[in-house]
């Protein structure tokens, strides 16, 4: 064979085949890595990517929250006499049945929850640990101005849940909300962000049939049902930064909490002291608004819904159907200006309220008073 006769290659020829060559290397390579191609005998690692390392991080904190925190997070019972509406001469029985949630902030037995699971003075209330221990409780205190509650029972063996800092709270952080959804479902674990802070709402629940207007609240994206209220909003440390309220009406992925820095004072004061003073007043009222007092001919203010037996209202004359239209000078110009006054004010203190009734105007000097256990 004549060899003079055979193309010689040029260097440009020799670079593009070295290069097409690293490049198929290349393919199969990450082929065989990513489970494409089958890797025959070579056995070959599988990296992990960085999404996939976040991913795996933030599972973790979030299961390492959960176990940390789930055997402080207790189920609030009730025990009520029911009668039979269709039979008169029935035997009432008992009924027991979870409505709500609570989380354990001492070994003194000492629980917070809201103050709408246990809001029936006459009813028995009952905590049921994660472990299903029961124990009856002994001692609650409602808070006049907060949907909040202080439970207590005798238990030394409760291992409290850390509270956090809700100033330091961010929108779009992880949090984690723990509780019994729809009375059934203990320790329901459910998570989302922080949507949106210092919200203003009225929230309600069909397991009291109640509904409050509430300030200052963390919205979150964490399904909260009801069965949920009293439980801990958790961030991804394992730390309390709010108390589950349930959500309002219509609304679909939206929750809301009371930031635990607001809680905080309330719950110190109670293991000092035993108790709780706050400046209470003792109505339920609802805010008429400007264009809402034109259409009924009636002057904007706050509508009273009822007066609080032996209260300070009731001791001071206020009745149902007066419309509180300035207290102390100040009208009475957005929903919350009532209570802002009245927690603002100290035990004893004098306020002079301005009231409108069957069509006249007339004052009334009332004195704050202070709440006490119930």
């Amino acid at each position: 064979m004549d060899f003079s006769k055979v193309p010689k290659p040029n260097l440009s020829s020799i670079f593009v085949a070295v290069a097409l060559g690293i490049v198929v290397a290349v393919a199969v390579y990450e082929g065989q890595v990513r489970g494409l191609i089958p890797s025959g005998n070579l056995n070959l690692p599988k990296l992990p990517t960085q999404e996939t390392k976040t991913i795996v991080q933030e599972e973790n904190a979030i299961i390492s929250a959960v176990e940390k925190s789930s055997p402080s997070v207790v189920a609030i019972g009730v025990s009520r006499r029911v009668f039979n509406p269709f039979d008169p001469f029935s035997i009432p029985r008992r009924e027991d049945a979870t409505i709500g949630t609570g989380f354990v902030v001492s070994d003194q037995g000492i629980i917070i929850t809201n103050k709408h699971v246990v809001s029936e003075i006459g009813d028995r209330y009952s905590v049921v640990t994660k472990d299903e221990q029961k124990y009856e409780v002994r001692r609650i205190y409602r808070d006049p101005i907060l949907d909040l509650a202080i439970v207590q029972i005798e238990g030394s063996a409760l291992q409290p849940l850390e509270l956090g800092d809700s100033s330091k709270i961010k929108v779009g952080q992880t949090v984690v909300a723990i509780g019994n959804a729809l009375g059934r479902f203990t320790n329901t674990v459910t998570t989302g962000v922080v949507s949106g802070l210092g919200r203003r709402v009225v929230a309600g629940d069909p397991f009291s049939g109640s509904a409050e207007s509430l300030d200052d609240l963390i919205q979150t994206d964490a399904a909260i049902n009801p069965g949920n209220s009293g439980g801990p909003l958790l961030n991804s440390s394992g730390q309390v930064i709010g108390v589950n309220v349930a959500t309002t009406e219509g609304a679909q992925n939206i929750g809301f909490a009371i930031p635990i820095n607001t809680v905080k004072p309330i719950i110190e004061e109670f293991l000092t002291k035993g108790t709780v003073s706050r400046p209470f007043l003792g109505i339920r009222y609802r805010f008429i608004s400007k264009d809402v007092a034109i259409l009924n001919e009636v002057p904007q203010g706050a509508y009273i819904q009822e007066v609080v037996e032996d209260s300070p209202a009731e001791i001071a004359g206020l009745i149902e159907g007066d419309i509180i239209t300035k207290i102390n000078g100040q009208p009475i110009d957005n929903e919350n200006k009532v209570a802002e006054i009245i927690t603002k004010s100290s035990v004893g203190a004098r306020l002079e309220l301005e009231i409108w009734r069957e069509g006249e105007s007339i004052k009334i000097e009332a004195v704050v008073g202070q709440s006490v256990d119930g």
